[in-house]
């Protein structure tokens, strides 16, 4: 006891000492978990830790972490997600699965290891792939989306694999193929048995208990349910002769169904994280230095076939499915970087002497050394794909991919970014208005279509600073985000407002989260998508309703003022009735700036405005629209203010004095 206490300690100090340390180098935590098992392993100098008490504390890591996926995945929202789940979900993991295990088999590798490597292979890290994406904002893109969706579902197709790889090794030499066919049954057999076990007595026990449970308003209680209807469906499932993890699994779909699921995930969630960190602990002592001075060959080997069969097989599924090939490529490159559901395969395929020591190295070092790789090409993704994303033979001809060298030369125009339904509408109001424009798209049979008929829209993308000089971003006057890729609009943005204070930009958004967001970006005004939709289906159901319209127009422009910007901002003449002369609300008001006063030459920052906004600064004829604060004045002009009556008054004597 006294050895068992010593050792978990000194295990705990180092890796308390190792995570905070790594994480100052921004490593994820479970790199750091993987450095810690590696220092305490027997494959390197100083403390070797490996006792049978931390070993077994370590698998109940994997036992959480598959409940709480569970948790995640009901069954009435796997049955929602079916379409999405059987489409490109399991066509990604079958696929890259097949492919590797195949070339690993064709290398001499038996055929139980070659099914474990490509089951290793075709999982990705969501850790890293989520938060890589939200710090370049990408995260709520449709390459994003498209890959955050295919990775969490990759943790679902880990289920199967921890059932099965047990099953092989061992089975397959003894008994040959045969052997292992029936065994291979007889598993699937007890896993349904397991599942209608526990889906009885979610069905029937799970709720009333944890009602039970929560009535007593008890945090400790609570957590004391969790954990034993976690640990007796793992022990359902174990005395089966299954993994406890996929007992585990099972209990979390039947308590996701529930109202009390984000409770007990918050409940296990300390069990999981200081557990699966031991787990992965556990993993970097099965890594051998010395053994990989011998087989870096085969380890770059494997690393190179990762990336690039992920890449190629996810890129080819999601092309199939619809999307661009730009946008394919993208979400290939995300998904390429290995997972640490790989490193758990892998543990339990050597602890089921389902695969050797040598090829469980090559292995455990082609998936760290993806995950080392694998941040810079979703950093880079963009670039890389762009360079991959090939034009197709039907769209070669007829298709403009760059704009013309004319383009540049427009002069007063609008620049569409996104040409679907909304940016078709914008552009068509503006044509009947003789107003020109350009267009840019990313759909090259949107853009072939729409050329074909004289509009004048081309491939490339707006958020591009080059794309965007060469359709004249120097002379235009407004630019239209008609899109709902946020990251990209923002990336506009930023080009837009470093190359042009003065030019507005009006974006479109699918909803109100990203509003302040964008306009803190620069953008003008902000239109959300279901905002608009939910006015105008108000506004009909009113109609419908025999409301006049009368009152049914004035909520509606109550609706619109209250969230647009621009529709707070207008002029208020001395003939207004007396009502509105009454109202004592914000309203702009314009002053000229003397050429011989104090204001003249100084920042906007300086000059103590504080209670009004400075909506337009008309200068020599040109209007500057949301002048940023370090904008100076000068002689002679046009400052629009917008605030109250009294504020605005105290702000024109500031200016004129």
């Amino acid at each position: 006891m006294d050895d068992f206490l010593g050792q978990a300690l000194l295990l705990l100090g180092i890796t308390l000492a190792v995570v905070l340390a790594l994480q100052r180098l921004h490593v994820p935590t479970i790199l750091a978990y993987l450095v810690v098992g590696l220092l305490v392993g027997p494959h390197t100098p100083g403390p070797t830790m490996d006792t049978p008490q931390l070993r077994q504390l370590a698998e109940f890591g994997v036992v959480f972490l598959l409940f709480t996926i569970g948790l995640n995945f009901s069954l009435p929202k796997l049955k929602a997600l079916r379409p999405r789940l059987f489409g490109m979900g399991i066509a990604q993991v079958a696929l890259t699965a097949a492919i590797v295990g195949a070339i690993a088999w064709l290398a001499g590798v038996p055929p139980a290891a070659a099914f474990v490597i490509g089951a290793v292979f075709a999982q990705s890290s969501t850790t890293i792939i989520d938060r890589v994406l939200v710090e370049q904002r990408e995260d709520q893109s449709r390459h994003g989306r498209i890959a955050l969706a295919m990775s969490v579902f990759q943790d679902v197709t880990a289920v199967p694999f921890v059932v099965v790889i047990p099953v092989l090794g061992a089975t397959a030499v003894a008994f040959g193929a045969e052997g292992l066919a029936g065994h291979l049954g007889t598993a699937v057999v007890k896993a349904v048995l397991a599942f209608a076990v526990v889906f009885a007595a979610g069905r029937w026990m799970l709720r009333p208990l944890f009602r039970l449970v929560a009535a007593r308003r008890s945090a400790e209680v609570f957590t004391l349910a969790v954990l034993f209807v976690s640990l007796a469906s793992a022990a359902v499932t174990h005395a089966l002769g299954l993994s406890m993890a996929f007992g585990a699994f099972l209990a979390g779909t039947m308590i996701g169904d529930t109202e009390f699921r984000h409770q007990v995930e918050s409940a296990i969630r300390p069990f999981r994280d200081v557990l699966l960190g031991l787990f992965f602990v556990g993993i970097g002592m099965l890594f051998d230095p010395a053994a990989a001075l011998r087989i870096w060959p085969w380890a770059l080997g494997g690393t190179a076939a990762l990336l690039a069969i992920k890449a190629l097989a996810v890129a080819a599924i999601v092309r199939v499915a619809g999307s661009d090939p730009l946008s394919a490529w993208r979400t290939g490159l995300i998904l390429a970087v290995g997972g640490e559901f790989g490193f758990a395969l892998v543990a339990i395929a050597v602890a089921a002497d389902t695969i050797d020591a040598n090829v469980a190295q090559v292995a455990l070092t082609s998936v760290l050394l993806s995950m080392i790789v694998g941040p810079f090409l979703i950093r880079h993704n963009h670039a890389i794909a762009r360079r991959l994303a090939p034009v197709r033979p039907d769209l070669e001809d007829n298709v403009p991919l760059m704009p013309p060298a004319d383009a540049a030369l427009l002069s007063e125009h609008v620049i569409i970014c996104g040409y679907g339904r909304i940016g078709q509408s914008v552009g068509h109001v503006l044509e009947d208005e003789k107003i020109p424009y350009v267009a840019l798209d990313l759909d090259p049979s949107r853009v072939k279509q729409a050329s074909r008929v004289g509009e004048r829209v081309f491939y490339a993308d707006g958020s591009d600073r080059d794309i965007l000089d060469a359709v004249g971003l120097a002379s235009a006057r407004l630019v239209v985000v008609c899109h709902d890729d946020v990251p990209a609009a923002m990336r506009l943005l930023a080009h837009v407002r470093n190359a042009r204070t003065d030019l507005p930009v009006m974006v479109r958004t699918r909803d109100e989260s990203h509003v302040e967001a964008l306009r803190a970006a620069g953008a003008t005004e902000v239109v959300p998508e279901t905002l608009e939709a939910g006015l105008m289906i108000a506004t009909h159901a009113l109609l419908l309703l025999d409301v006049p319209i009368g009152r049914v127009m004035q909520r509606l422009q109550g609706q619109q003022s209250a969230r647009y910007r621009l529709l707070h901002e207008f002029f208020r003449g001395g003939d207004a009735p007396a009502d509105a002369r009454a109202d004592r609300g914000d309203r702009l008001h314009a002053v000229v700036v003397p050429t011989t006063g104090s204001a003249a030459g100084r920042p906007l920052a300086d000059l103590g405005l504080r209670q009004v906004v400075v909506a337009v600064i008309v200068r020599r004829g040109r209007r500057l629209l949301a002048p940023p604060p370090e904008t100076p004045l000068e002689g002679g002009d046009t400052v629009v203010l917008f605030g109250s009556p009294g504020d605005t008054a105290e702000a024109e004597r500031m200016l004129l004095t």
